[in-house]
């Protein structure tokens, strides 16, 4: 018999995940698991992990805001998932991918090790997006195996638990790799809208206008008629495929341009606000600052 039917105790989740969405858990005493390690950097990367450790047995429910990438300690666990359930032995460092927006839970009667990776939603669409997928969904899976995102989470969680010695910047990046590869290898959405707005040959060719315009301003209307359409169905259906907003995505196209000329040291900061579309110096800091949790000062220190 499983925790869950044994007890139906449940605690709630600290604050500094509560963001994912309604969880609640705890081990087979009713108490919290213990957590070993957690949090984000300072930033906009859309990826907060925590790693956590079960005595006894293990019960873990959630609905869902953001997406979850849970690995997994060997252990018999019954998992369900909108609808799905599955009772398996589970192979150390098992993966279970759950998408924002369904009902999940788990249960154990042995000890656990939990190592879990939120990701915000819009932060994947875009992900998805630059590959080619459109509206992007998160494919679900209740077990399974990647080396490659248990190891970058591994990263994460051991950055977070020593307080970011290789610094913010590292974290963001490391996280940002981590939802690229999910992207990568598990998003189902659309690659071709013949009668669409936006295919990947459309996306491409705006990106291309936007770079080849960065010191230019870039508003919607402009965006809107290299595809014939009003900004309201533009705008509408861009966000829709993309996940962000076509401001925010000119902007993160600005801010990725404007990141690898500051790593080049060609130019002072000032030029490379005005190559790039930003209003002026501190436009340009305070994005960086905002999206990557850093100064640029602090970017071009990092090799």
């Amino acid at each position: 018999m499983l925790y869950a039917e044994r007890d139906p105790f449940i605690r709630r989740f600290p604050s500094m995940i509560a963001d994912i969405g309604e969880v609640f858990s705890a081990q087979k005493d009713g108490s919290p698991p213990t957590i070993l390690a957690g949090g984000r950097a300072p930033g906009e990367s859309g990826v907060s992990v925590v790693s956590l450790r079960y005595k006894g047995g293990a019960h873990f429910s959630a609905c869902l805001r953001q997406h979850l990438i849970a690995f997994v300690s060997k252990t018999r666990i019954k998992c369900r998932l909108a609808g799905r359930a599955l009772y398996h032995k589970a192979h150390e460092g098992s993966l279970a991918i759950c998408p924002a927006g369904l009902d999940i839970s788990a249960d154990t009667d042995q000890d656990l090790n939990a190592l879990l990776v939120a990701v915000r939603p819009d932060k994947f669409a875009l992900a998805a997006a630059e590959e080619g997928t459109f509206e992007a969904e998160l494919s679900s899976r209740l077990c399974g195996h990647d080396q490659t995102l248990l190891d970058l989470a591994g990263v994460l969680a051991r950055e977070s638990k020593e307080g970011y010695p290789r610094g913010t910047l590292f974290w963001n990046e490391t996280a940002g790799q981590f939802v690229d590869i999910l992207a990568a290898r598990y998003a189902m959405g659309t690659r071709a809208k013949p009668n669409g707005l936006l295919t990947a040959d459309i996306l491409n060719r705006l990106k291309e206008f936007v770079f080849e315009h960065l010191d230019e301003p870039l508003d919607v209307a402009r965006l809107a008629k290299m595809t014939n359409r009003s900004q309201f169905h533009f705008s509408r259906a861009f966000t829709r495929s993309v996940g962000v907003s076509p401001h925010r995505y000119v902007v993160h196209l600005r801010l990725r341009r404007a990141v690898e000329m500051v790593r080049d040291r060609k130019f002072g900061l000032a030029e490379i606000a005005v190559r790039t579309g930003f209003a002026d110096q501190s436009h340009l800091t305070r994005w960086v600052q905002r999206v990557h949790g850093v100064s640029p000062t602090q970017v071009m220190a990092r090799p």
